[in-house]
């Protein structure tokens, strides 16, 4: 460990806060560092619980707690260009982004390391849950030992090359045990509870960020049943996301859910369960984690969204940046801007951005 200088990324939470603690303690040379993203107050004047004003001052009552030095990087710029960004241009394209993905992609394990370079670190550390490893055939990333917590699924965008220089010391750990650890330590933070914000969105309203940044989006337009008959009006695209039953103001005399979301039309289509269902899709902006296609078809385990379990399928590679994945048996409501991610066992193969369903019927 001496021989490294680890960065830990800390926003302030529990999570970061111990992963610091613990390294601190095996004796590596650690120093903390925060994005700082210049995040504005809500309407309501609230401010995030991640990476606002407040979780500054919380990381850095942390590392004053542990002795280390912490530093602060303003990143204002690359979250509006790599992140905000993306965020709303997806939604123009008639899909539903993750942003989280895209700041581990773009941000974290890319913009920050290369700014710990300079400052003179060689490792990062972040309060994720899932593991890296060194095995016989390279470095993988697995999945989190509390299953409940794992995030693997968030960090597919990581580049492969960068794996033997990052590190997730909680992901070893159940997360009972991370508060554990924070309580021994004394950690200021040990009681703070996590945040599930999107750090952009102060209040959680990601409708007034669109209808400030693209208002088109807003638009009142038509429901479209699956026969193409109107069947009433609807809020405005950016409301909607594809396997939505709640919120739809309307009664078909059936369930309805949206199947399809129509930007250049301004049109909504919606219609029963059946509809939702994919025997396949296809992915772009592929990235391989921890492994190289020996062969242009694997077998493998996939999720199409966090809280799913792993369903199994079979992995196509189209060419460097493109799969087509095919599910044993037909899954719901496949959403375009979500990452499929692909698993063997717990080791996280990689993953991609859902670009379209296959075969609904």
């Amino acid at each position: 460990m001496k021989d490294k200088k680890i960065f830990v990324a800390m926003s302030g939470g529990v999570d970061s806060s111990v992963t610091a603690g613990l390294l601190v303690e095996q004796g590596a040379p650690v120093e903390g560092v925060t994005m700082c993203f210049e995040l504005p107050a809500s309407k309501e004047g609230s401010r995030p619980s991640c990476c606002g004003l407040q979780s500054i001052e919380d990381a850095r009552a942390v590392c004053r707690h542990l002795g280390i030095r912490h530093h602060v990087l303003n990143y204002g710029d690359a979250l509006e260009q790599d992140v905000v960004g993306d965020f709303v241009a997806e939604y123009l394209r008639g899909r539903t982004p993750n942003p989280c993905v895209q700041c581990n992609r773009h941000l974290k394990f890319q913009r920050l390391l290369k700014d710990i370079e300079i400052l003179g670190g060689t490792h990062i550390a972040t309060g994720h849950y899932a593991r890296i490893e060194e095995t016989a055939v390279g470095w993988v990333m697995r999945k989190a030992v509390d299953p409940r917590k794992d995030q693997s699924y968030f960090l597919w965008g990581i580049p492969r090359a960068v794996l033997p220089r990052v590190l997730f010391p909680v992901g070893a750990l159940p997360k009972d045990a991370v508060r554990d650890h924070a309580r021994r330590m004394g950690l200021p933070v040990a009681a703070k509870k996590d945040s599930q914000d999107i750090c952009f969105i102060p209040d959680g309203n990601y409708r007034d960020l669109l209808a400030s940044r693209a208002p088109s989006l807003s638009v009142p337009g038509d429901y479209l049943d699956h026969t193409g008959k109107k069947v009433g009006r609807h809020a405005g695209v950016a409301h909607y996301t594809i396997g939505q039953r709640e919120g739809l103001g309307i009664a078909l005399g059936y369930p309805a859910f949206v199947y399809e979301i129509d930007v250049p039309a301004n049109i909504v289509r919606i219609g029963p369960r059946e509809r939702l269902f994919s025997s396949g899709l296809d992915a772009g902006g592929l990235n391989l984690v921890s492994m190289n296609f020996s062969q242009e078809t694997i077998e493998a385990g996939i999720k199409i969204r966090y809280n799913n379990y792993d369903i199994p399928g079979t992995v196509s590679l189209q060419d460097e940046r493109h799969a087509r994945i095919t599910f044993r048996e037909r899954q719901a409501a496949v959403t375009p801007g979500q990452s499929v991610v692909f698993y063997s066992g717990d080791v996280l193969l990689g993953g991609a951005l859902i670009d379209r369903s296959n075969t609904r019927e």
